[in-house]
């Protein structure tokens, strides 16, 4: 049951970005909406990894795709409760509060993803 949850989450997500590449800009986003409800339902296993994309962090990558910056930061910051220090959540939060002019909030995050980084190969 929770894998075939988890395939569910991920062919919504595929979906939404496919109807987002067909112009289907409200549709994308119910699409996205629903895996992150579908997410947000499901009990993470005790044996498996986090996501590899979550769906919220989908959304919020395609929410400042739309030019939504402000809503964007709301999806990462979510994402960033349940997914803490994962890069693409931070740098997002990054992003959109740099499109909104929050310096000191896009500050801090990139602040954040260089801490995530320091120990990484050059």
């Amino acid at each position: 049951m929770y894998w075939g949850g988890q395939v569910e989450i991920q062919a919504k997500g595929a979906a939404a970005w496919a109807a987002l590449a067909q112009g289907k800009k409200s549709e994308a986003l119910m699409t996205m909406r629903e895996a992150v409800s579908l997410e947000d339902m499901t009990e993470k296993s005790a044996i498996s990894p986090g996501p590899i994309k979550p769906a919220r962090e989908l959304l919020g990558e395609m929410l400042l795709e739309l030019g939504e910056p402000a809503a964007a930061l709301a999806e990462f910051e979510a994402t960033m409760k349940k997914e803490p220090n994962r890069f693409r959540g931070v740098y997002g939060a990054a992003v959109a509060a740099e499109r909104l002019a929050d310096r000191e909030k896009a500050k801090a995050y990139y602040t954040q993803l260089l801490k995530i980084c320091e120990h990484g190969d050059s």
